[in-house]
């Protein structure tokens, strides 16, 4: 089924990218309850273990195969933020879609995290993240806008092109559990704190089935030509462009200023002259 909680929009020929957010975004998980100490083994004080992460949606119109309900094909998902597999600490994602579909509490138990589905409307998706014992007790909420249209709403649409919004965030576990640690400690989806001295872990566990990483992770992912890039390069190329516009505008604002200055003046010397 469709939902019905907000009105079309129509778009144009390009994939609406939404900008990478900025790497500020970070989102720090609350330290695990006492209680559950025996799942979580010994914990690591003062550290701290991060997890880039991205969720959004990808939709694509689906042109003369439209119907009145049936517009768009889309998806919905949760991605390392460099296409890594998450499942060696996401237990299992929650979508929330609009009451209107059937079954709209869906369950995805294995990576890749995502869901698809077709419809007309667009509406808050609610993704909750459950994580596995030994990272988190504690869920994580996220609250993504489906978004099906273009922003632009006198161009046209285009069945080649997808609207594309994303945004990133980096989840960071304090005071991490040692097993926590050891278990990732080689995984390419983790940011890694720097050990004090004198702290050993033991050996990487090993991977018990490298199909199944491979399966999970979203480097040959069907949709990986839309994904943004949320790498440095590419944010610093952004930020420094960002920057020139800022200082043009500046510079605008005060060629503007001056102009004002200069007629309020000579407008002070007619008046004086009178």
């Amino acid at each position: 089924m469709t939902n019905s909680s907000s009105s079309k929009k129509h778009g144009q020929d390009q994939p609406e990218l939404s900008g990478p957010t900025p790497k500020s975004q970070r989102t720090k998980m609350g330290k695990s309850e006492d209680n559950d100490k025996k799942n979580m083994g010994k914990k690591l004080k003062d550290l701290e273990i991060s997890v880039p992460i991205v969720y959004g949606n990808i939709a694509f119109w689906l042109g003369k195969k439209a119907s009145e309900y049936q517009s768009h094909k889309w998806t919905v998902y949760v991605r390392g933020a460099t296409n890594e597999d998450l499942g060696a600490i996401i237990k299992r994602v929650v979508f929330q879609l609009h009451s209107s579909f059937n079954n709209p509490t869906r369950v995805v138990e294995s990576p890749p995290f995502e869901l698809s589905e077709a419809g007309w409307g667009e509406f808050e998706v609610a993704i909750t993240l459950y994580f596995h014992s030994d990272v988190c007790d504690k869920p994580l909420n996220l609250y993504h806008h489906l978004k099906l249209y273009p922003e632009d709403e006198n161009s046209s649409m285009s069945a080649k092109k997808p609207v594309v919004v994303e945004f990133y965030d980096e989840i960071v576990f304090p005071d991490p559990s040692e097993a926590f640690l050891a278990r990732v400690q080689s995984h390419s989806a983790v940011n890694l704190p720097r050990l004090p001295a004198g702290l050993t872990l033991p050996p990487p566990i090993p991977v018990e089935d490298a199909s199944k990483r491979r399966r999970g992770d979203t480097k040959d992912h069907s949709l990986s030509q839309w994904f943004t890039n949320f790498s440095e390069a590419d944010e610093l190329l952004q930020l420094a462009a960002a920057r020139q516009q800022v200082q043009a505008h500046i510079a605008k604002l005060r060629r503007q200023i001056n102009l004002i200055d200069g007629q309020h003046q000579q407008q002070f010397k007619s008046s004086s002259d009178q």
